[in-house]
Order: structure tokens, then C-alpha cells, then sequence
């Protein structure tokens, strides 16, 4: 049960050729909000306020592309 658990993962990627796109994303949306994301990557000692900021930002950009998309834009 445990590897079904791990396998289904929220954080995983439906398509990870969108892997540096995202990352672009969310280095995008850090520096708007003037939020460091540390060069090593690692955001373990990042505030929970910052990374929610950081992931809604994301979020709202997310959403208003596929609108666009939808939209025929």
C-alpha cells in the first residue's frame, strides 16, 4: 500500500518536459513577490508564508493561461 502511496504523488509531474518551465515559473513569480529562493534550491528554511505566496502566484499564472488557451488567445 505504501508504494501505491508514493506513486501517486501530487508533486509529480503529468508531463515532465514542463519541468523548466515550472521552474522558470516559480523563480518568476519569487522575484515579483522580492522573495529569495536560495541558489542551492533547497526552500526547507524558506517561511511557509513565502512558499504559499510563491506557489499561489504560480497558481494564478497556471489559471490564466489555460483561460487564454481555452479562449483561442
Amino acid at each position: 500500500m505504501a508504494s501505491e502511496q508514493n506513486n501517486n504523488r501530487s508533486n509529480q509531474l503529468l508531463v515532465p518536459q514542463a519541468t523548466a518551465g515550472l521552474a522558470q515559473l516559480k523563480f518568476e513569480a519569487a522575484q515579483e513577490l522580492g522573495i529569495a529562493i536560495p541558489q542551492d534550491g533547497y526552500q526547507g528554511n524558506m517561511t511557509t508564508k513565502d512558499n504559499g505566496s510563491i506557489g499561489g502566484n504560480i497558481t494564478r499564472r497556471l489559471v490564466q493561461i489555460a483561460e487564454q488557451q481555452l479562449a483561442g488567445r
